[in-house]
Parts: structure tokens; sequence; C-alpha cells
């Protein structure tokens, strides 16, 4: 019975931190001029207390843990939303599959070129082994 009680107040921890951080970072979406989403500012509040260790992982792993595992079916309600609105996304077709495709691309040679001027071209010398 203890071991239950203790597993379901690290899974209240989790999720009361991880709420916390998506109400203030709406809070602070609020007070933003520009528009961006609180969830996302929330996230990155987060993440910078997490990579900064002010707040210890495990405890949020256990709420973040069961957040992936079920992560598809959080997903069903807006499929469900898109599926409501395939005039609009017929019509639009062409855009959204340019508008993918370019974006895709666009991220690729930028990935590329990072990487490649962050790691350097590896040279050989004439004569020289590749082993």
């Amino acid at each position: 019975m203890r071991s239950t009680l203790y597993a379901g107040g690290r899974y209240l921890r989790a999720f009361l931190i991880i709420y916390l951080s998506l109400w203030a970072g709406n809070g602070i979406a609020s007070l933003l001029p520009v528009m961006i989403p609180g969830s996302i500012i929330g996230i990155l509040l987060l993440f910078a207390l997490l990579a900064s260790q002010l707040l210890p992982v495990r405890w949020v792993q256990p709420g973040s843990r069961l957040l992936i595992r079920y992560m598809a079916l959080l997903f069903v309600p807006i499929s469900v939303g898109v599926m409501e609105h395939t005039d609009i996304l017929r019509a639009q077709f062409g855009p959204i599959v340019v508008s993918v495709a370019l974006s895709t691309f666009i991220v690729l040679i930028t990935v590329g070129l990072a990487s490649h001027k962050l790691h350097g071209r590896a040279t050989l010398k004439p004569g020289a082994s590749d082993e």
C-alpha cells in the first residue's frame, strides 16, 4: 500500500510540474507582444529548468514517460478535427504539398551545411590510407 501511494505521489508531482510549466508559459505568452504559444514557452521553461539542473529529472520522469507512452492516443482528437475540414484540405492540397516539400528541402540543406561547417571536411593526403 505504501509503495502504491509513493508511486502515485511521484506521478502527481510530475504532472503538477508539467502543468505548472504550461501555466507559467501561458502567463508569459499573454505578457509578450509577439504571438508565441504558451505551450511552447512552457516547454522551453521546463527545458531550461531541467538543463540547468534546478529541477531534478527524476521529479518529471514518471509523468513524462506516461505521456510519451500514450502520445499517439492524444493525437486522435486532432486528427478527427482535421477530418472535419477535408474540403479545405482538398482545395489547398497543392500549396500544402509544395510548402511541405520546400520546407523539408530547406531543412535538409541547412542541416547539411551547418554540419559540414561544424565538422569540417576530412581530407586525405595523396597516398594516405583511409584506414
